[in-house]
C-alpha cells in the first residue's frame, strides 16, 4: 500500500465523509423530533458537530484497516446511530418510515449538491485536480449511503421503513430480523449479494437521476 496514496485519498474523502455521516444521522434525530420523540435532541445528537456522531471504531478504525487490507477493493464503515423511541412517535408505525427515510435522504440531497459544486468549478474554469476529485467523491460517498442504508434489512433505514409499510403481522416477523441483521447484512455483502443485486443497480438509477435533475446546470457549465 503506497502511503502517500492512501493520506490523499483520506485528504480527499475526508470532508465528503464527515459530512454524508453527519447530516445523516442529525436528519434522523430532527425528523423523530419533529414526530414526537425528543430522545436525540435531550442528547445533543440533533447536531452539524461530526464528533458527536463519530464512531472510533466502525468510523475511523474498520475502514482504515480494510482499506489498507483490500487496497482500497473493499470498505465498510458505521456512526453512532441515533437514539429513536419509535413509541414516542405520535403515530409509531407511519412516522417510522419518515425517520428513517430521512437519513438516506439528507444523503441524496448532499450528492446533488456535491454535484452543483462541481459544475460550478467547471464554470468558474477551476482545474484544480484536488476540488474536482473532492466533488466527485462527494457524489459517490453519498449515493453508496443513499443506496446500502435503504437495503430493506433491519437495522438497516430501508428494513425500518419496510417495516412501517408493511402489515403488523408481516411487519413483526421482519422486525424480528433485527438483533442478527448486522451479521445478515455482512454476510450477504461479503458474498457479493448486496453489491451485485442491490448497490449497482440502485446507483446507476441514482447517478442517472442525479444528471437530470443537475442537466441545466451542467448545460450551464459546459
Amino acid at each position: 500500500m503506497d502511503f502517500a496514496h492512501l493520506i490523499q485519498t483520506i485528504a480527499l474523502y475526508a470532508i465528503p465523509v464527515l459530512l454524508s455521516i453527519t447530516l445523516h444521522e442529525a436528519a434522523h434525530g430532527y425528523a423523530a423530533r419533529h414526530f414526537g420523540d425528543n430522545t436525540a435532541y435531550m442528547l445533543g445528537r440533533i447536531t452539524l458537530n461530526p464528533l458527536k456522531h463519530i464512531d472510533p471504531i466502525g468510523t475511523i478504525l474498520m475502514p482504515l484497516l480494510l482499506y489498507v487490507a483490500t487496497s482500497g477493493a473493499f470498505l465498510f464503515g458505521y456512526a453512532k446511530p441515533v437514539p429513536v423511541r419509535f413509541g414516542n412517535l405520535r403515530h409509531p408505525k407511519r412516522d417510522m418510515v419518515w425517520v428513517a427515510l430521512a437519513g438516506p435522504a439528507a444523503n441524496f440531497v448532499q450528492a446533488l449538491l456535491w454535484g452543483v459544486f462541481y459544475y460550478l468549478l467547471q464554470a468558474g474554469g477551476v482545474s484544480e485536480p484536488f476540488f474536482i476529485e473532492m466533488a466527485q467523491g462527494g457524489i459517490l460517498v453519498n449515493v453508496v449511503m443513499f443506496v446500502f442504508n435503504l437495503f430493506p434489512l433491519p437495522p438497516l433505514d430501508g428494513g425500518r421503513i419496510l417495516v412501517g409499510l408493511l402489515p403488523y403481522r408481516q411487519a413483526m416477523l421482519v422486525s424480528r430480523i433485527e438483533p442478527w441483521g448486522f451479521f445478515i447484512v455482512m454476510a450477504l455483502v461479503l458474498a457479493g449479494v448486496v453489491s451485485n443485486l442491490w448497490m449497482r443497480p440502485l446507483m446507476s438509477l441514482s447517478y442517472k437521476l442525479i444528471d437530470v435533475l443537475l442537466t441545466p446546470l451542467a448545460l450551464l457549465a459546459g
